[in-house]
């Protein structure tokens, strides 16, 4: 990622609507969520959350799918990866113990299902 696409990202995101919308997304992943139950969610109008969505969806944090009469969004996780990674890079300085509480507290809460054999 290149300091303009974690610029828009960010800016995307530096608002309280579009920053919920988002964090609303991301527990909903993978199903997503439509427009219409986002706004209620939020608590905006639906033409209001028409114009937020599509400010994340031009910073590619997040993606529309079309279901019938209705629009799915979901949080691109892949990118949200890249921006967080983008931020963190080099934060050590080559001093891994300084982020190893920030490593701890990025991993996942949910950890994957081990393997069965």
């Amino acid at each position: 990622m290149d300091s303009s696409t974690a610029i828009t990202a960010l800016a995307a995101l530096a608002q309280s609507t579009r920053l919920d919308t988002f964090r609303l997304l991301v527990k909903h992943e993978p199903d997503g969520l439509p427009v219409g139950e986002l706004a209620k969610t939020i608590d905006v109008p639906q033409n209001t959350m028409s114009a937020h969505l599509k400010i994340l969806t031009q910073a590619g944090l997040i993606a529309g799918e079309r279901h019938s009469r209705s629009i799915v969004y979901r949080a691109n996780l892949d990118v949200f990866r890249e921006l967080t990674l983008f931020l963190i890079k080099d934060c050590c300085g080559g001093n891994a113990e300084i982020c190893t509480p920030l490593i701890a507290e990025l991993m996942p809460c949910c950890p994957p299902a081990k393997a069965t054999a």
